[in-house]
């Protein structure tokens, strides 16, 4: 689905996105305080004066006046007391509640700093219908895990560098395109060129497409169905092969049939690796110049690879060291977000959300279930990295926090205060905070854990350093723009993407 590394994501942030304060708030007048208690819960209990929370009244009487028509009053006109008298007191009292209490709450969970991640559980101790307003909140918080062992991992990646296997692989498909096809005498082997015809049927009716006379075929392409590539190898010219294979289309039942005839079988006979072969396939003059260019070309794309799979699997590694459960509230929140990222993607591009789904045979359900485990992922990964970032001190002072937003607003364009100012009323500061924690705590490990090979073969952090070449074209080690952009490029297009978990 579009992908976000588990790593980046801030994972299901529970702080209020927004704190929509309804009126100014004394702090004389709202007293807060914390209690922690079991099972990673805080209770937050909040004190609202009658004279501030009377100003909360106010503001719900007059949203209420917007709603009730009285004769001789426009839409909204209408006062209070008379609102009062033809209502009640107590439907403006309610109305507060309901509105102001969320905000309340969410000012003292700003206040206190509270890292809350599921929504409160909100009860009303005093002040249902008259006098202060008291309240207590009981949520659950994010858990400090233990990510004992981080210092040691041992983290697998593709090798860096390319063995002459995998060069001979690319020479050979470069001489597969300017290959000779052979009439021979022997069975069809994979690779082979075959000439068939062949007739493909549904329920007794010829399927269109799948009917054709001297068809040229590669045994071995999987090319319609992978059963037409098993009955065709071990074929010779003049066989017969007949067979069923399953219908594409999960809806039908029938399998679809074949009879297919061999008419020919050819060898492709590839090129001679010389140096005439390599000037006329590229630029090179000589086959050890055509070689060299390959391996630096496979070299790059490999340590790309390699990069980008020390910071994948170390993020696993990582996720795997917490052995205890994570709460359940957080898994929602990451599925509930990959899937508006999900829902906000096929928008963009002008889908119907639930057209596509519907093409596809998802549901609501199904979608929710293919994104847990990686949901699951990405809360491990967020707790420990959190942890690693406690344990090597690597959370940001507040002067750091600053200057992160001061870069954040040069390159939004706006004024550093105001930005700051604004995530502050916000609650955003310790999200931020947490969110430079995370990455910092990110780049320590992927410094210092340990790299090998799928053989076990320790690979230096020199290793994935992409070469740069002099005014010859010789190889002189150290990184360039232009080659890492290349190298990325050509890595990305062999690497399956987020959206194919």
């Amino acid at each position: 689905m579009g992908e976000t590394t588990p790593f980046n994501r801030n994972v299901n942030d529970g702080r209020p996105r927004r704190v929509r304060v309804l009126v100014p708030v004394d702090s004389d007048l709202v007293k807060s305080n914390v209690e922690t208690l079991e099972d990673n819960r805080v209770k937050v209990s909040v004190e609202v004066d009658e004279s501030e929370f009377d100003t909360a009244v106010d503001a719900a009487f007059k949203r209420i006046a917007r709603e009730v028509r009285l004769p001789g009053f426009r839409p909204g006109k209408a006062p209070r007391r008379l609102l009062e008298a033809q209502l009640g007191h107590m439907v403006g009292r309610e109305e507060a509640l309901r509105e102001a209490l969320p905000d309340y709450y969410a000012k003292a969970v700003v206040e206190h700093d509270v890292d809350v991640i599921s929504s409160p559980e909100i009860e009303i101790t005093s002040g249902e219908e008259s006098g202060p307003v008291v309240f207590d909140a009981v949520v659950q918080i994010r858990p400090v895990v233990n990510a004992a062992g981080y210092d040691g991992l041992r983290v697998e990646i593709p090798s860096p560098k390319p063995t002459d296997e995998e060069v001979d692989q690319q020479l050979d498909a470069m001489r597969g395109q300017f290959a000779e096809l052979k009439v021979v005498e022997r069975p069809a082997a994979e690779g082979d060129h075959v000439t068939i015809d062949i007739t493909g049927t549904h329920e007794g009716e010829e399927v269109p497409g799948l009917t054709t006379t001297d068809y040229d075929y590669e045994v071995g392409s999987g090319a319609v169905v992978a059963e037409i590539d098993e009955n065709l190898i071990g074929a010779s010219a003049g066989d017969e092969v007949e067979f069923d294979a399953a219908h594409p289309d999960p809806d039908e039942e029938e399998p679809l049939h074949f009879v297919i005839t061999v008419k020919e079988v050819k060898e492709a006979v590839l090129p001679e690796l010389a140096d005439s072969w390599a000037a006329e396939a590229s630029e090179f003059e000589t086959l050890e110049e055509l070689r060299a260019d390959l391996v630096t070309r496979l070299t790059a794309m490999k340590i790309s690879q390699a990069r980008m799979a020390v910071q994948q699997n170390t993020a696993e590694a990582l996720a795997a060291l917490i052995t205890d459960d994570v709460p359940e509230a957080m898994i929602e929140g990451e599925i509930s977000a990959r899937i508006q990222d999900f829902v906000n993607r096929l928008q963009q591009q002008g889908a119907d959300v639930a057209e596509y789904m519907s093409s596809i045979g998802l549901t609501a359900e199904t979608l929710a279930e293919q994104f847990r485990e990686p949901a699951e992922q990405a809360v491990r990964v967020d707790l420990a990295l959190r942890a690693v970032a406690v344990a090597e001190a690597l959370v940001p002072d507040d002067a750091a926090v600053s200057e992160a937003i001061s870069e954040m607003a040069e390159q939004a364009g706006q004024d550093a205060a105001e930005l700051e100012k604004r995530l502050t009323e916000f609650g955003q500061i310790s999200s931020l905070r947490a969110d430079i924690a995370k990455q910092k705590a990110l780049e320590w490990l992927t410094e210092n854990v340990e790299l090998t090979d799928d053989n076990g073969v320790t690979i230096e952090r020199s290793e994935l350093e992409f070469p740069t070449t002099d005014a010859d074209g010789d190889s002189v080690g150290g990184p360039t723009d232009e080659t890492e952009d290349e190298a990325e490029v050509e890595a990305a297009e062999v690497q399956p993407t987020e959206d194919s978990e």
